[in-house]
């Protein structure tokens, strides 16, 4: 059985908003609670490839995603990007862990820098100089030498750089599959129990 949890979820702009939608309903099903945090990027993005409506109303996006995921009440918070009396901001009430997922090589070099400019960026921050678990999941191709050099910085200071490369040996059969491999990993680092893939080298 899980032990509740708290989670810091960011979305930042880069693709692969499927990934945040499914890590978010896999928490919330799981009984974490949730501390939702998302830029003007990710609203474009969610719209894109989603045909999703991102409230700019922190208290819509709440009712919106409780809704859609059947959240407990108090299960899930949503902040608004520059609301710094959230618990997020300061080391005295972290999170048990934060996910930036998908990351944006932008918000990972703001990140790598030290910026608090925004609260997802701060919340990183407040991750990595208390010791909490700060997951990364970057979805860029290629990579250049700027963007690899911030995420060995980043890893060398106790992030986890998770990227969102899905494998293929567990033979996914659609596109969720594909996604599923990627948010299983995540909740594996979470320490999050999930049924959303076959574990290598488990009975069939």
């Amino acid at each position: 059985m899980n032990t509740s949890k708290t989670i810091t979820l960011a979305y930042t702009g880069a693709s692969g908003m499927p990934y945040g939608l499914r890590l978010l309903e896999s928490l919330l099903a799981s009984g974490h609670r949730v501390y939702l945090l998302y830029s003007q990027a990710a609203q474009i993005v969610a719209h894109q490839e989603m045909q999703l409506v991102l409230p700019s109303r922190a208290k819509e996006a709440e009712e919106l995603f409780s809704r859609r995921f059947n959240a407990a009440e108090g299960q899930l918070r949503v902040f608004g990007r520059e609301e710094w009396f959230a618990p997020v901001a300061s080391g005295s009430n972290p999170a048990d862990a934060m996910v930036v997922c998908p990351c944006t090589m932008g918000t990972l070099a703001a990140i790598a820098a030290g910026l608090s400019e925004k609260l997802i960026e701060r919340s990183a921050d407040v991750m990595l100089k208390e010791n909490r678990k700060l997951i990364l999941v970057p979805r860029e191709t290629p990579f250049s030498a700027i963007h690899l050099e911030n995420m060995l910085k980043l890893a060398r200071s106790g992030a986890i750089i998770l990227p969102a490369n899905p494998g293929f040996y567990h033979h996914p059969g659609n596109v969720q599959d594909l996604v599923d491999f990627i948010v299983a990993r995540i909740l594996d680092h979470l320490g999050v129990v999930h049924s959303l893939m076959p574990r290598w080298g488990a009975e069939p």
